[in-house]
């Protein structure tokens, strides 16, 4: 059973989670890749992509991949960087905690 204290603090944990994702939309993260331009949110999300005129029509999906791969990596360090903010503050062990800890 779950206790009130135990009830409070996933409460705050969504709360936070929640205040976090808003934060992450607003986040723009950009990669590029030969001519390729590609804009993605913090949550991930391909926000727009851009060609060149001057891009090799030939290597476009390649560049284009490799300007999505960018973005969203990118975009997945900048979560993880704010969702250990919410760990930290609430006590639980963060990435570079567990990393210490022999995982």
């Amino acid at each position: 059973m779950v206790s009130l204290s135990q009830a409070r603090d996933m409460f705050r944990l969504q709360r936070e989670a929640k205040r976090v994702k808003k934060e992450l939309q607003k986040i723009q993260v950009e990669a590029e890749a030969e001519g390729v331009s590609v804009v993605v949110s913090g949550e991930q999300e391909i926000l727009s992509i851009t060609i060149a005129e001057t891009a090799d029509r030939s290597r476009l999906p390649a560049a284009l991949k490799d300007a999505l791969n960018r973005a969203l990596k990118k975009a997945q360090v900048v979560s993880a960087e704010k969702m250990q903010g919410v760990y930290k503050e609430m006590g639980l062990p963060t990435e570079q905690g567990m990393r210490g800890m022999g995982n």
